[in-house]
């Protein structure tokens, strides 16, 4: 059930990344879950780097976390395509 549940939230943050970065018609349902499981190991890693907690867990803090770094790939996924 735990791993239901990480997609979900993955499928979440994904989701409102790509309404943030109005590229929500432009990918499908499982291209936002791959976002923000990835968003969230991205944004993670960024969280450790400015000396912040990463993903702590099944939270809102966790949530806004995974939602920054899908927001990032987005944004290089925008760099890299020119």
């Amino acid at each position: 059930m735990g791993i239901l549940l990480w997609i979900i939230f993955g499928g979440l943050a994904g989701w409102i990344a790509s309404i943030l970065m109005k590229t929500d018609r432009n990918q499908g349902t499982l291209l936002d879950i791959l976002l923000g499981v990835v968003g969230a190991v991205v944004g993670g890693y960024l969280m450790n780097m400015l000396g912040q907690s990463g993903v702590t867990g099944f939270n809102l803090y966790s949530f806004f976390v995974a939602i920054i770094g899908a927001v990032v790939l987005i944004a290089l996924g925008r760099l890299i395509r020119g």
